[in-house]
């Protein structure tokens, strides 16, 4: 797909496949590797950028590792460019409080097949805080130590990713764009979802069924009010986004 007259370019990639989501863990703001494979779908991602005639003049990250790393790779398989990446802690992944580091099978187990599929689906619920003195809240992280610890999340909905992901939309990723930068957002499952959301105008209803799979570039071309052209964007390798979504949507179920 070649870039469209007048429009703004803005490519989504959730990172490659990491260790929580090999073990099916609930990772949220936790740090955890890219496996193998999450490695190899980073360098794919990055191959079927180039492949598409794009090259991105402007990179943000979240300032978790599987993020970093998922861009790294990516812009490898790149011609060399001394493209700066900005990170923000407003692209992390959502906080899931307590069930930080638990597997989902287990916690559907516990909590019942409903209550789970709300915790990972619904627009407003939040899973039970992590309480404070808890040595994984972000306030005992060195990364964090700068922000007023009311903007610390001990669990949140994602509603709450929204509210804390679109003031970095606004002063950072849409003034890249607007600028001219084709632009490159990696990110994660539940930050990426609630820009989406942001961007196509989802309600809590359709929001549920929104999944977004590791790995595989997410197209949005946009006007010049930065609205979709193609509502929901354009997958540079749909087959692929089909088969990852199917992985997202069994987790909790092995």
């Amino acid at each position: 797909m070649t870039k469209l007259r007048d429009s703004h370019v803005l490519l989504l990639l959730r990172h490659g496949e990491s260790t929580a989501n090999a073990d099916d863990v609930f990772g949220g703001w936790l740090d955890f590797p890219l496996t193998n494979r999450g490695r190899d779908q980073a360098a794919a991602a990055g191959r079927l950028i180039r492949e598409a005639g794009l090259r991105p003049t402007a990179v943000h990250t979240s300032v978790l590792m599987r993020a970093i790393d998922t861009a790294t790779i990516a812009l490898d398989e790149l011609e060399p460019t001394a493209t700066p990446i900005r990170r923000s802690w407003r692209l992390n992944e959502r906080h899931y409080g307590v069930l930080q580091g638990r597997r989902r099978s287990s916690v559907r187990r516990e909590f019942g097949t409903e209550l789970f599929n709300d915790w990972r689906r619904s627009y407003h619920l939040t899973p039970p805080a992590m309480a404070p003195g808890d040595p994984a809240h972000p306030r005992h992280d060195a990364r964090y130590a700068a922000l007023p610890p009311n903007e610390l999340p001990a669990a949140e909905s994602l509603a709450a990713v929204r509210r804390r992901l679109v003031p970095y939309w606004q002063d950072a990723i849409a003034a890249d764009l607007m600028a001219g930068h084709v632009t490159l957002v990696v990110a994660h499952g539940n930050s990426l979802r609630a820009l989406c959301t942001h961007l196509d105008g989802l309600t809590p209803d359709q929001v549920r069924s929104l999944h977004i799979p590791t790995g595989v570039p997410l197209r949005y071309d946009l006007d010049g009010d930065l609205t979709p052209l193609v509502p929901g964007g354009v997958y540079l390798d749909p087959a692929r986004a089909t088969a990852g979504i199917a992985e997202v949507i069994a987790q909790g179920t092995r």
